[in-house]
């Protein structure tokens, strides 16, 4: 009979601790965790201005989108790729580390520029033709725990740079500028 007690009160003791869990979890002030298999697909209708009425930021982990009345709601980046984001610029760039995909806006706004990117091994990972969105950025999903050479060219000006994709690195890439072909060495 004993037993019969002790297992009706830990199976009580246990209703109530998922009771607790789930009301904290939905209706505490924690950001909520959500999975998603299209997270990339979020992320470039964000960066594209296809949602309206929230902000969404990308740091190296995480997308998180803010809707109007400040409630979070977070999504995993995939384990083996990290998202950056970089405005090339000739006159105007603003700092940033974490990249706000309703928020930064970079001052070469739909333009074509070469882009060239190779990792520390020297294996080309981006040769290719690429246009800035309307916010003035490319984005790129690349393989984490890189460190990066990239070189951008347009109309005779050229951008030469690093950074890398190792966990807490920035998502937002506003230090390279443009500059006469002849004056990079």
């Amino acid at each position: 009979m004993n037993k019969k007690i002790y297992v009706l009160v830990g199976l009580v003791i246990a209703a109530f601790a998922t009771i607790f869990v789930l009301v904290n979890v939905e209706g505490g002030n924690e950001p909520e965790m959500a999975q998603t298999e299209d997270v990339k697909q979020l992320v470039r209708k964000y960066s594209i201005g296809n949602i309206e009425k929230e902000s969404a930021s990308i740091n190296s982990h995480q997308l998180i989108v803010t809707d109007s009345e400040e409630n979070q709601t977070t999504y995993e980046l995939p384990e083996d790729e990290f998202f950056v984001s970089i405005a090339p610029y000739i006159e105007n760039t603003h700092p940033c580390a974490i990249h706000s995909l309703t928020g930064c806006q970079g001052e070469l706004v739909e333009q074509k520029f070469a882009v060239y990117i190779e990792d520390g091994e020297g294996n080309v990972i981006v040769d290719e033709t690429m246009e800035s969105q309307a916010n003035g950025f490319i984005d790129l999903w690349l393989p984490r725990d890189h460190t990066y050479h990239v070189t951008i060219e347009q109309d005779g000006k050229t951008a030469v740079s690093e950074f890398s994709t190792f966990e807490d690195d920035n998502t937002c890439i506003t230090t390279i500028q443009l500059e006469d072909s002849e004056n990079i060495t």
